[in-house]
């Protein structure tokens, strides 16, 4: 499947969270976002029974099915999920489906139940001991999503793999254009031996070594990098590139670049941001930019080698690419989401109903300018 490459936007790592199960008897429910594979011990037994190392209900003896809903942790535009039954052999649902909503602000259990659902998965046979994969072909963006097993049973894990798409009336003011929670994307790597590098734009501060970019020890007298298209086109103000729990393995100097390009290519013209500079074993290093030019894409160069936990590039979005990610996002959100909000930005119900069957918004002049000042605050 070709979406797994893509965050797991669900991921407690993001902040996801199960905001609730209608049953969780033998297992408990914030297992399913649980970061890595489930692991399984033949002696581990509570006072219900197995304990598993996942979501499980119990044998249901009446009609109906059982559930789990999920509030995305970067909410965005699904691309396929994954319904892992690991060590559940013969205990998993025969059937699962997914569905998905898309909400203001953040409604309690009882709220999301009245929500409006789109299935985004259907009905579908399932494996034990098994990860079942299931490609999404609705393109619009979703804020929570429902696991739906049948009639019952166990999941050990469930993977939400999409695109973000953050809210960007909080994208205004000085903000960190590299994250993944707004938008940020590793788009190159010069070596990914040890982990990850999506991991340098997480939220938070790293837990271990574990959490960071690792690459192999180089032998050729190059050096590694790491290139990162930023949530949108901004400038950049500061910089932190931490080396936390990287001790005798840290990068020994690091360098960050930019550029303005939609697509960087090899005739792409880099600038220096925070030219080559000296760090230290695990410290978090914070560096003035050293150009206030609007960049697309930084390029974070380490030498000759090592390991960093997070890159942070703090800076503002430019007004252009934050208004195109105020139209982008209005066209990407379901159409009732839509209504809402341009009803609370003073568009009376009729004419926002009328504005919304008008999308796409992209590329046009469709918005009064009034409704579109209060969608964005920033003036860059």
């Amino acid at each position: 499947m070709t979406f797994t490459h893509l965050p797991d936007l669900a991921s407690r790592t993001l902040a996801g969270s199960v905001v609730y199960a209608n049953d969780e008897l033998f297992a408990e429910r914030e297992n399913l976002i649980k970061a890595g594979p489930a692991v399984f011990s033949t002696e581990d037994f509570g006072h219900k029974g197995k304990v598993y190392d996942g979501w499980e209900t119990r044998r249901r003896r009446e009609p109906g099915h059982d559930h789990a809903i999920v509030r995305l942790g970067v909410p965005g535009v699904v691309h396929g999920v994954v319904i892992d039954t690991a060590w559940f052999k013969g205990n998993y649902p025969p059937y699962a489906s997914v569905e998905a909503t898309s909400v203001e602000g953040a409604p309690s259990p009882d709220e999301l139940e009245r929500a409006s659902w789109e299935t985004i998965v259907g009905k579908s046979e399932i494996r034990g001991d098994a990860e079942n994969t299931f490609q999404v072909a609705d393109r619009r963006r979703w804020t929570h999503v429902r696991l739906s097993i049948y009639p019952d049973g166990g999941v050990a894990r469930f993977r939400v793999h999409g695109e973000p798409v953050p809210d960007p009336r909080f994208l205004d003011g000085t903000i960190d254009l590299a994250a993944l929670e707004h938008g940020g994307d590793v788009v190159a790597c010069s070596n990914t031996f040890y982990s990850a590098p999506l991991q340098l734009l997480l939220p938070g501060r790293a837990r271990i070594m574990g959490d960071g970019w690792e690459n192999a020890r180089r032998r050729d007298g190059g050096n590694d990098y790491v290139t990162v298209r930023l949530a949108a086109r901004g400038r950049v103000r500061r910089v932190e590139i931490d080396t936390s729990y990287f001790v005798g393995n840290a990068a020994g100097w690091a360098s960050l670049s930019g550029t303005d390009a939609d697509r960087p290519d090899e005739d792409a013209e880099w600038f220096d941001l925070v030219p080559k500079t000296r760090l230290q074993p695990d410290t978090r290093h914070f560096l003035r930019s050293a150009s206030a030019a609007p960049v697309t894409h930084v390029r974070l160069g380490v030498f000759p080698d090592g390991g960093l936990a997070r890159l942070r590039v703090h800076g503002e979005l430019v007004a252009d690419a934050h208004r195109a990610a105020v139209l982008r996002w209005l066209d990407l959100l379901p159409a009732g989401h839509a209504v809402e909000v341009l009803r609370g930005a003073g568009v009376p119900g009729v004419s926002a109903q009328e504005l919304v069957n008008r999308r796409p918004f992209t590329g046009g002049d469709v918005l009064p300018p009034a409704v579109m000042s209060l969608l964005m605050t920033t003036a860059s």
